[in-house]
């Protein structure tokens, strides 16, 4: 072992750091509770309150709900202080947050308010939330799981110098608020992509004259056709032996399940790319466009064989996932997606020509939401090794 580092009950850490318990650090842990629903008195006051679900990311500004200073006078709820750790300990176990208002929380939550002098609050946020599963394991309880506030006040945290704290913190919270602005791009782009599908699948592009059918407005240059004269359905067959739910780069052709690719296999079936259709179970009425490779069929789900010729496969996919084929299913037993439902469907149908534009513009939206994705993923791959690195430090950082 290197003289730098030192073995602790928390693994091996830098010498000149501490291993503390929350309590060493915090001067007070506040518990919560729910004022009585049946008193109306007690609620809509001006006092936010907040349960584990409200929960979901690093900074609270804002409550589930407000209440009244007689409902918070009446209850078990309490007021944490701006500044705190909250921490869910019942419900949501290991999830944590920051709470940058005045704010009082149900008895899922518990407050923590930091001793400034021990402790940077967004450090021990990071610190936290890098032991999230280890608290979501050790929770107790039949029926609601719960962390005692024993083991709440007694967990302990390796401690760097405040100034190393709060670089870390730095460093961590910014890469979560360059994931926060990819997430906000995603959000927006899928908005657009949301609007766009609603305007060209069915005004179109450019189009003056409209006419009615059982559809809707449509463009007047467009026909509508059933589904039956669109596409056939073919169902799948069940899928090969070797192929487990995890996918494998070292079995090529992949095998489409109603909710996407449940695997791949070196099996052949067929060598064209076409649109497949959860056709039972969870996923029924999904929608997936195979990759351009040979692929095989699950027995969950169809696959539409294209019937006209003057037909964008990827246009019918938009078109698909647009009406949500999954309200059409039938609910008997397991929810079914039969052939009748699907054939019994009326479409647009567009000129092949413009069927390619449409398909064009949402590809391309497509497109930058896969970018946004991947992007996201590289950040959290990012963030997950150096929390790792950080905050045990096996990297240090430097101070300025």
């Amino acid at each position: 072992m290197s003289p730098e580092i030192k073995d602790t009950k928390t693994g091996e850490i830098p010498k000149e750091w501490e291993v503390l318990s929350l309590e060493e650090v915090t001067v007070d842990l506040i518990g919560g509770g729910t004022p009585s629903t049946s008193q109306p008195e007690y609620w809509d006051g001006d006092i936010p309150w907040m349960t584990s679900a409200n929960l979901i990311d690093r900074i609270v500004i804002r409550g589930m709900r407000n209440i009244t200073e007689k409902g918070l006078k009446n209850s078990a709820t309490n007021v944490v202080p701006k500044g705190s750790l909250l921490i869910s300990t019942r419900v949501g176990i290991g999830k944590v947050g920051i709470a940058e208002i005045d704010v009082a929380i149900s008895q899922d939550l518990t407050g923590l308010v930091p001793d400034k002098d021990k402790a940077d609050v967004e450090y021990l946020y990071w610190a936290i939330l890098n032991k999230s599963s280890q608290l979501s394991g050790l929770s107790q309880g039949s029926t609601v799981k719960g962390l005692t506030r024993e083991y709440v006040r007694n967990l302990k945290l390796p401690l760097p110098p405040l100034a190393e704290q709060k670089k870390i913190a730095e460093i961590l919270s910014t890469l979560d608020q360059a994931i926060e602005r990819v997430n906000e791009a995603i959000e927006k782009t899928q908005r657009l992509k949301k609007g766009l599908m609603q305007e060209l699948l069915t005004k179109g592009i450019g189009h003056k004259e409209f006419k009615d059918t059982e559809i809707g407005k449509v463009p007047k240059e467009w026909e509508v056709v059933r589904l039956s004269n669109v596409f056939k359905l073919a169902s799948g067959k069940s899928r090969p032996k070797e192929i487990s739910d995890k996918q494998t780069d070292k079995m090529p052709i992949p095998v489409y399940g109603g909710n996407g690719v449940l695997g791949y296999t070196n099996k052949f079936m067929v060598d064209n790319e076409t649109v497949v259709i959860g056709r039972v179970g969870e996923y029924c009425g999904s929608i997936h466009k195979t990759l351009k490779s040979s692929w095989i069929t699950d027995n969950a789900l169809y696959a539409a064989v294209i019937e006209k010729r003057q037909i964008s496969l990827d246009f019918f996919t938009y078109y698909l996932v647009f009406i949500n084929l999954n309200k059409f299913k039938k609910e008997s037993g397991q929810p079914l997606m039969t052939q009748t439902i699907v054939y019994s469907i009326s479409c647009p149908l567009p000129p092949l020509p413009e069927q390619q534009k449409i398909a064009e513009i949402l590809s391309a939206v497509d497109e930058r939401l896969e970018l946004l994705r991947k992007r996201k993923e590289r950040l959290e791959r990012v963030k997950k090794g150096l929390m790792n690195d950080l905050l045990t430090g096996r990297k240090r950082v430097t101070l300025n």
